[in-house]
């Protein structure tokens, strides 16, 4: 059991990511996250507290090999082999071009980019370092801290919403982001979205794990919860995002399977109402225009129709394919397949659909890390559902990762640090032994509470 003091370690870096990681925009608050990931994995190399569970071990390997994966991606290779491949020829006849030899390359596109995209995935590593191996948590004080930062969000976001002149107004954070909408500590309004319906599924994890507790304190624990649910209603209402109305409602409805009895009758009727929402959801965002304020309003431009942005994406993983372009190479590759008569003065920075992303930047090796990981995560989810006794933010965190996975069909969340780290703490909860304590443990825990009494 971890002492108060390093309990706290976790949800207080969580909610530090939740304010200052919410947007790459953010240089300076994106280094003091990243040096304090820095010191969190220093320490749970130097000092772990017990065995790592082994869902959290094979996690970590597959986190081993992807960074393996994208360092092999920065090593240099000799002229006579990277300009064969694929499209990287257009760039050794560029500086045959100019009168200049072939240099040594390596086989990113953007190697300045893929170390930048590298040093990105230390917060959300840290996170779960930080409670699988030193156990600096608990799963309560996750869910205040997530609960916390996200009403800190929705309160700045109606100050963003209430201001008369966008443009001016001072509660902005960032200079490039969705003026007029209620982005709180984000830049992307979307992204917002994504961490109000994540929250849902951890205000029922409350309610559920405080069942056990006196009449009078469940009761003003729902109460509280209750209150605290409708105003990440207002946030959504408030954040415009149709990606959070969409997921919104499927989330809502898988949490009330946290709360319902494992015997309930209504427990398969919720399972497939969230399966059709879901469905549902992508269907009709996948067929909106990016940026839209009504569901099915139609693209004006290339850059707006995510099934465009798919085939130029597609077409341009074909070229690359087996090696990928590199890491975080997406923005100096899409501009050489659009067509010349649909370029206008907005890029495209994402491809919003990050599996795709990943597969044009990682290639072979893309697909494989995806597959794996989806088997990894479907495994833990099933581990967390199939046995009455499990954690309730355990299975809160299977709900919120979820919903993580779902938009990242549509949009680049987990490119958002904040909504990284979130992602992590999810994973940790699903990996970490603790999160389905045994029953010996709880039986435990019921006899000191009668002795106490």
């Amino acid at each position: 059991m971890a002492s108060r003091g390093r309990a706290i370690v976790a949800p207080a870096y969580l909610f530090a990511c939740l304010i200052l990681g919410g947007s790459a925009q953010g240089i300076w608050p994106m280094m003091v996250l990243q040096l304090g990931g820095v010191a969190i994995l220093a320490w749970a190399a130097w000092e772990g507290d017990g065995p790592v569970a082994r869902p959290a071990k094979q996690l970590l390997l597959l986190a081993a090999l992807a960074i393996l994966i994208v360092l092999l991606q920065l090593v240099p290779l000799p002229p006579e082999v990277w300009s064969r491949l694929g499209p990287r020829s257009w760039i050794a006849a560029d500086f045959a071009a100019l009168g200049m030899p072939v240099p040594a390359e390596p086989l990113s596109i953007a190697p300045a980019d893929g170390l930048t995209a590298l040093l990105g995935i230390i917060p959300p590593l840290a996170l779960f370092c930080a409670m699988v191996r030193l156990k600096a948590y608990r799963p309560r004080w996750l869910a205040i801290a997530l609960i916390a930062g996200t009403v800190a969000g929705i309160a700045l976001g109606a100050l963003q919403a209430a201001s008369s002149n966008g443009e001016r107004s001072p509660w902005y954070l960032y200079g490039e982001t969705n003026l007029g909408r209620a982005v709180g500590f984000f830049a992307n309004a979307n992204h917002m979205g994504t961490l109000l319906v994540v929250t849902i599924p951890f205000l029922a994890a409350i309610v559920a794990s405080a069942k056990s507790r006196s009449m009078q304190r469940y009761s003003a624990i729902v109460t509280v919860t209750a209150g605290l649910g409708i105003v990440v209603l207002v946030g959504l209402a408030l954040n415009g995002s149709l990606a959070g109305y969409g997921l919104a409602l499927p989330a809502l409805a898988a949490s009330a399977l946290i709360i319902l009895p494992p015997g309930s009758r209504l427990r398969l009727w919720v399972i497939g109402l969230a399966a059709l929402l879901v469905v549902g959801a992508v269907t009709s965002l996948e067929t909106t225009a990016i940026g839209a304020s009504k569901i099915g309003e139609h693209s004006a431009t290339s850059v707006q129709s995510r099934s465009d942005i798919l085939a130029t994406t597609s077409h341009a993983i074909r070229d690359f394919m087996p090696f990928g372009s590199g890491l975080g190479s997406f923005q100096s590759v899409y501009p050489l397949y659009e067509r010349p008569d649909q370029v206008t003065i907005t890029f495209v920075v994402h491809a919003h659909n990050d599996y795709a992303e990943l597969i044009l930047e990682l290639g072979i090796a893309g697909i494989v890390l995806i597959l794996l990981f989806l088997a990894w995560w479907g495994g833990a989810v099933w581990r967390v559902w199939r046995t009455a006794e499990a954690n309730p933010f355990a299975r809160a965190a299977a709900i919120a990762s979820a919903a993580v996975l779902i938009h990242s069909l549509v949009d680049f969340p987990l490119r958002t640090e904040a909504i990284a780290t979130l992602f992590g703490m999810c994973l940790a909860l699903l990996a970490d032994s603790r999160a389905a304590p045994p029953k010996e443990e709880k039986a435990l825990r019921r006899g000191r509470h009668r002795e106490i009494r």
